[in-house]
């Protein structure tokens, strides 16, 4: 069964000096303030459409990597992964860095790093952002 997930952006006056807010309807979780300035330069306590994606991508990421380690017979204890946004004004997103770091009994380094990198390819939002750069560094602790 498909599902949907919602937000909405209210968003007022020009783009430098204007501001909005994002409301996450689906999950009702929060508003959250957005900016230019937030965006391109400090975030100053307000979120950025690539801080919103880093959030989506390391979720996604995190859940197909689980995934393929449990299919595969290894299933993880613990997986930490950060990613990086990178936004560069009057270019757009020029890069996404994964960083995972992960507890998987009986698995190795290299096993680890294929599961990883097989994770980076399929998961749903690496796939919706298939025309941004998108790297890995994998550790196993």
């Amino acid at each position: 069964m498909a599902t949907t997930r919602t937000a909405h952006t209210v968003w007022e006056g020009e783009l430098l000096k204007g501001s909005g807010t994002v409301t996450f309807d689906s999950s009702g979780i929060a508003s959250q303030a957005v900016s230019w300035p937030s965006r391109a330069e400090q975030a100053n306590g307000k979120t950025s459409p690539e801080e919103l994606i880093a959030g989506a991508h390391s979720s996604c990421f995190s859940m197909a990597l689980s995934h393929g380690l449990t299919g595969a017979g290894t299933p993880p204890t613990r997986l930490e992964t950060k990613a990086d946004v990178t936004f560069q004004p009057g270019e757009g997103i020029t890069g996404i860095h994964l960083t995972v770091r992960g507890e998987v009994p009986g698995l190795d380094a290299d096993g680890f790093q294929a599961a990883a990198e097989d994770a980076k390819k399929n998961c749903p939002v690496s796939q919706a952002l298939s025309g941004t750069t998108i790297t890995l560094s994998a550790e196993l602790v």
